[in-house]
């Protein structure tokens, strides 16, 4: 018992160290990348960092549904998004208030509350069909991946339209060690991520948390831990669009990407809960949206509100 206490606290802090360096790395190689070459620190962020800190999710909901459990997938989805957009960007204002660039306003953000939008209709329109029940199916998992075909596209199109000349960084790093760091410091956040999760799981079983709260809680936001770190990290380093870029892309992602290769895997059971907290991820969107359409910046007190409406979030998803 206490040997398994010892290891289970151990693979936390080794986690935590591990998130917090390869987050270190992986803003710095991502940043200094986009200058060598051009490229806006902010499609970084919603393409290379974005898509690397998703691959817990990515990894968790896949195998799910290989293994036919995909409704747990949806649900560890849409709660990651809620805690990518309340904690994520909540916890970066309260360390320091985020710019919000204007292309994330005209476009970027947009597409991730249209991207929610159609992860609710394919959950819903089934409801004139002939089937029993409420599902994503495999031919919604198509039409959601050809949205993110889209969105990949679109990005990629902007990146080269928008490319300007690349900069003289003050790193003397060659390229190919940015690259290498770039590597190193996402497979240290996904290690990292994965070790919290187990050594947070192992402690909470020791002082008797059921696996139900657990599951909802420790595994859904260790999950989100690689966006949370990185975007701390590039806050603190003045990276503000790589951080919202890191949100932003990452919600994406997670609603076109992995729900759409979810479904293409094998169809998705959708429940009463899932529809309400797919319904209330699109409330928090429209609302932030309305936020920062006036704004244009995260403040600390907004942030503030932000992390607590999380909690109110989850003490609510407890009750139920």
């Amino acid at each position: 018992m206490v040997r398994g206490m010892l290891i289970a606290w151990l693979m936390l802090i080794t986690g935590l160290v591990l998130l917090v360096k390869g987050a270190d790395w992986f803003v710095d190689s991502a940043s200094g990348l986009a200058a060598r070459f051009g490229i806006s620190p902010l499609v970084i962020g919603l393409t290379i960092v974005a898509f690397g800190t998703s691959a817990p999710e990515a990894a968790v909901s896949i195998t799910s549904s290989i293994k036919g459990s995909n409704g747990i997938a949806i649900g560890n989805i849409i709660g990651s998004n809620l805690f990518n957009l309340l904690v994520v960007v909540g916890a970066s204002a309260l360390i320091r208030p985020c710019s919000v660039d204007k292309s994330i306003i005209r476009k970027d953000f947009p597409f991730s509350i249209l991207a929610t939008v159609v992860l609710i209709i394919t959950m819903l329109d089934k409801i004139c069909g002939d089937l029993p029940e409420l599902v994503i199916s495999r031919s919604d998992g198509l039409m959601i991946l050809a949205f993110f075909i889209v969105f990949m596209y679109y990005t990629v199109a902007s990146a080269m339209s928008e490319k300007t000349q690349p900069e003289e960084t003050q790193s003397k790093k060659p390229i190919w060690l940015l690259i290498v760091m770039l590597l190193v410091g996402i497979t240290a956040i996904v290690l990292g991520g994965q070790s919290v999760v187990r050594g947070a799981s192992d402690v909470a079983r020791a002082f008797g948390v059921g696996e139900s709260l657990i599951g909802m809680t420790i595994v859904a936001v260790g999950t989100s831990l690689p966006e949370l770190v990185t975007s701390i990290v590039a806050v603190r380093k003045g990276e503000d669009n790589i951080a919202i870029g890191n949100v932003v892309g990452s919600n994406i992602f997670n609603l076109l990407f992995i729900v759409g290769m979810g479904a293409g895997i094998s169809t998705i059971k959708v429940n009463g809960a899932m529809l309400t907290d797919a319904l209330a991820l699109l409330a928090v969107n429209l609302l932030f949206y309305a936020y920062i359409a006036r704004r244009r910046t995260v403040s600390r007190s907004a942030g503030a509100v932000m992390v607590a409406a999380y909690a109110v979030y989850m003490l609510y998803a407890v009750i139920r």
